[in-house]
């Protein structure tokens, strides 16, 4: 199959309603049909968008089974037959429950040609009864273009963006809900008020100023281009925004080349469409592609050993380190 010269793809950021999948569909399905008519390919929607987010910790391991779908479940399904129908790729989180009962944060991207390719967390730390995935995730598409997933904190760790470009990967969904967090660090991300987002119809210009500052956009700036241009990947970033439990999440999704410049983006406080083509052109020769290739893997021995003072996902991002 020959490559094309661009791929057109949008990435979608919106406010899921809590629990109710049905109406989160309905949100997806708007979307996704205006992206087709759009001339779109394939469609990124936001981590757990399904069915909500932050507020999955405060529930019972018996609520989230209630909750969770197999990955051949209705909801899945619906999105599968959506792709098909509409001839392009679409992405979507859910809160996956396997054949032994095992839950976890998944991603699952439906092809136009019947194919799903689900991606389960690496560091899931949600709730004790969510478990990480064990797995990268790439796979091939119609469009000649080979493509990985990771979820939100997934794609804070370097190692991750790099072992899935080594899969072979030129194109990272990186399905997020960050922005606003309460970081323990005294230089990270810092909670939005929630009455700027309460206001935002009346007083826009403040929230948009909170999504774009450091509590936002400005802390993505400090590492997501990077994770684009060292690995030269172009990496479809699709957020959530708005209430999201007791924060505020702050869209600003986006779409950067292998350069880690910024295409197309969004700091619209509401749900928000970004399209863009992607210049296959600029891979080859990009910075990230050409550092691959001069990589010394006898040197990287150290990344695959302990150090002692690791921590398990849930207890790690108990310390509000996002």
């Amino acid at each position: 199959m020959s490559s094309p010269a661009s791929l057109r793809v949008a990435v979608v950021q919106f406010e899921p309603v809590p629990d109710e999948p049905d109406r989160n569909l309905d949100i997806v399905r708007t979307h996704a049909e205006a992206a087709a008519a759009e001339g779109v390919a394939l469609v990124a929607f936001p981590e757990m968008c399904l069915l909500g987010y932050w507020h999955l910790r405060r529930q019972t391991a018996e609520r989230l089974h209630e909750l969770a779908e197999p990955a051949d479940g209705p909801h899945v399904s619906a999105v599968g037959r959506l792709a098909r129908e509409l001839g392009i790729g679409i992405g979507v989180g859910f809160l996956e429950e396997d054949a032994e009962g095992r839950l976890y944060n998944s991603y699952a991207v439906c092809l136009p040609d019947g194919a799903v390719h689900v991606h389960r967390k690496l560091h899931a730390f949600e709730h004790e009864a969510i478990s990480s995935g064990s797995g990268f995730t790439v796979f091939d598409t119609p469009w000649g273009v080979r493509m990985g997933v990771l979820i939100c904190w997934d794609n804070n760790l370097v190692e991750n963006v790099r072992a899935t470009a080594l899969l072979g990967a030129t194109v990272l969904l990186a399905p997020h809900q960050t922005g606003g967090t309460n970081s323990r660090s005294p230089h990270g991300m810092k909670p939005i008020p929630m009455e700027l987002w309460e206001r935002r119809l009346t007083d826009p210009l403040s929230i948009e100023e909170a999504f774009r500052g450091q509590n936002g956009r400005e802390w993505l700036l400090r590492w997501l281009p990077a994770r684009a241009h060292d690995n030269g990947l172009f990496v479809l970033f699709a957020n959530g925004v708005g209430r999201d439990d007791d924060e505020v999440r702050t869209g600003n999704s986006m779409i950067l080349d292998p350069y880690g410049r910024i295409v197309a983006e969004t700091w619209a406080a509401r749900d928000d469409r970004v399209v863009a083509d992607l210049d296959l052109d600029l891979l080859p020769l990009s910075t990230g592609r050409r550092w691959i290739r001069g990589r010394r893997p006898e040197l990287y021995e150290i990344l695959t050993h302990p150090t002692g003072d690791e921590l398990d996902p849930e207890r790690h991002a108990s310390r509000r380190s996002r």
